[in-house]
């Protein structure tokens, strides 16, 4: 069983990487979305999206755009640095994605669309002689969508190539109110006959909730969890039965100086805010904190924040897991 770091807009980074590697790692880190078109125009701040620090083995990077040349030109570029792999987004149900042929649009499209798209980047990958894996994070589909269409659209993956999916088994619209079916990645699973590993991902936040996605995928190959490594960058130790002992005003103060060195100073603001607004729900007045971080003004004034809080509450700064 792998856990993997999943793929968050503003967090999955290098700072935020390097925090998680801190309190024992994931075995895989998807990077966040890299526009396509961006990458092949060289954008300004491309360089910031493909590094690969501090576990370069383990970055799988995730593309996202709505044609299918710029994604495999893209790929050609992102084998060139090397990794464990090339995520191509179909899973992203945000409007101002999808709403552009992107993420979950390419499950919507024609099937022959999809396919010479996915035909496109394996074979930019394959050219590469990187050796990187090919794989797909998708969901159910639209709301409608059935098992036939569902996996039609899977076995058409398979069948171009891709060597791995990661299931997030909701519908385009489904947010959290609604449970993942997990089912569904068990029944990916048997068709496929243990061809190729599937990651489940999902609303898993602990053993409880790792427990019951477990029953309904026993033979899922590896689970992904987002925004709970963000409150909690030593989830993936402690699942595996780890026990640790972290610093919390540490992890947080290195966590700003990480980011200062791997970020332009344009990032820096919308960066903190994301992940404070989920590492401050591990403590006892987490709104005040999280309001006290995501109004900072710059930087200095974050660091003096954190600071401030474990003056005031320094029977909070060591947590034990």
């Amino acid at each position: 069983m792998k856990f993997i770091c999943g793929p968050m807009a503003t967090l999955s980074h290098a700072a935020f990487r390097i925090a998680v590697e801190k309190c024992g790692g994931a075995d895989e880190y998807f990077t966040e979305m890299i526009n396509a078109p961006s990458l092949v125009r060289g954008g300004p701040f491309e360089k910031f999206y493909t590094e690969n620090i501090p576990c370069p083995q383990k970055i799988v990077w995730q593309l996202t755009g709505n044609k299918a040349e710029p994604l495999a030109k893209a790929a050609s570029i992102l084998a060139g640095i090397g990794g464990a792999g090339i995520d191509v987004n179909m899973g992203c149900s945000a409007p101002q994605i999808y709403k552009t042929g992107a993420g979950i649009a390419w499950m919507l499209k024609g099937l022959d669309e999809t396919r010479e798209m996915i035909r496109g980047v394996k074979k930019a990958i394959d050219s590469s002689r990187s050796g990187m894996r090919l794989s797909v994070k998708c969901r159910l589909g639209a709301d409608n969508f059935t098992q036939d269409s569902f996996f039609s659209f899977t076995d058409m993956l398979v069948e171009e190539g891709v060597q791995l999916i990661t299931l997030h088994p909701r519908t385009i619209k489904e947010r959290e109110r609604f449970a993942p079916r997990f089912e569904y990645a068990q029944m990916l699973v048997s068709r496929h006959g243990g061809k190729i590993p599937v990651y489940i991902n999902g609303c898993i936040k602990d053993g409880s909730s790792l427990k019951a996605a477990l029953d309904l995928a026993p033979d899922a190959d590896g689970v992904m969890i987002s925004r709970t490594a963000a409150q909690k960058p030593w989830i993936f130790d402690q699942l595996r039965g780890g026990h640790g002992r972290i610093d919390a005003e540490k992890l947080a103060l290195d966590f700003i100086e990480d980011l200062k060195q791997h970020q332009p100073p344009e990032f820096l603001k919308t960066r903190l805010q994301r992940f404070f607004f989920y590492y401050c729900m591990n403590f006892s007045f987490s709104h005040y904190f999280q309001n006290q971080m995501i109004n900072a003004s710059s930087v200095e004034e974050s660091i003096e924040r954190v600071k401030e809080y474990f003056e005031k509450q320094p029977a909070e700064r060591m947590i034990e897991y």
